[in-house]
């Protein structure tokens, strides 16, 4: 079986609401409309947020020095795939090639992602549970309904509501910890 897969990007990371000492992480679809909030914890969330800021620190943090010794050992990170999600926690396998060998370990998807940022590999999900965990933006629910999309179909103002709206379905589902995750999107969204 060969299950399509979606390649992804990190757009935010900010302060989760929801969980004290944790971050919330949001994972955008390249080239579509879908994003995938995913709770991430503090030293990931700095780990990733110094990367994507170009800072180098004084020494190498943990995921630095753990791309150093892939490199080293002359293994080539190849992709990070999201290949399930259990109870709202999400479950990612690194793909490596060393010389004639590729091979799959398990990591955290917070890891994973670290050390994808820092060794250029691409970051996938299978296109399934993407669609049933993303968040949809306004721009991508009018685009089905209608293909004449215009500017003001994308409006921050819409994209809010539809967020307020996602949430109020999740908090109506008992789905608190999806709900947490809008909330803290939508707090996020707010301060920008």
């Amino acid at each position: 079986m060969n299950k399509k897969k979606v390649e992804l990007q990190v757009l935010n990371i900010s302060n989760s609401q929801a969980q004290a000492g944790a971050y919330a992480m949001v994972l955008g679809e390249i080239n579509g409309p879908r994003q995938l909030p995913v709770i991430i914890g503090v030293a990931e969330a700095q780990s990733m947020m110094i990367e994507m800021r170009g800072i180098t620190p004084p020494r190498p943090l943990t995921h630095t020095l753990f791309a150093s010794v892939l490199k080293a050992l002359g293994a080539n990170l190849l992709r990070i795939l999201i290949y399930k999600v259990e109870n709202g926690i999400f479950y990612s396998y690194l793909y490596m090639k060393t010389e004639e060998t590729i091979l799959r370990i398990d990591a955290r998807t917070s890891d994973a992602i670290a050390l994808a940022l820092r060794m250029n590999a691409p970051i996938f999900i299978y296109d399934d549970i993407l669609e049933t965990e993303c968040l949809k933006t306004e721009h991508s629910t009018i685009a089905n309904e209608n293909e004449d999309t215009d500017k003001e179909a994308a409006s921050p103002k819409k994209t809010l509501e539809q967020l307020k709206a996602a949430l109020q379905n999740a908090i109506d589902k008992e789905d608190y910890e999806r709900a947490a995750q809008l909330r803290d999107i939508i707090n996020q969204q707010k301060k920008q």
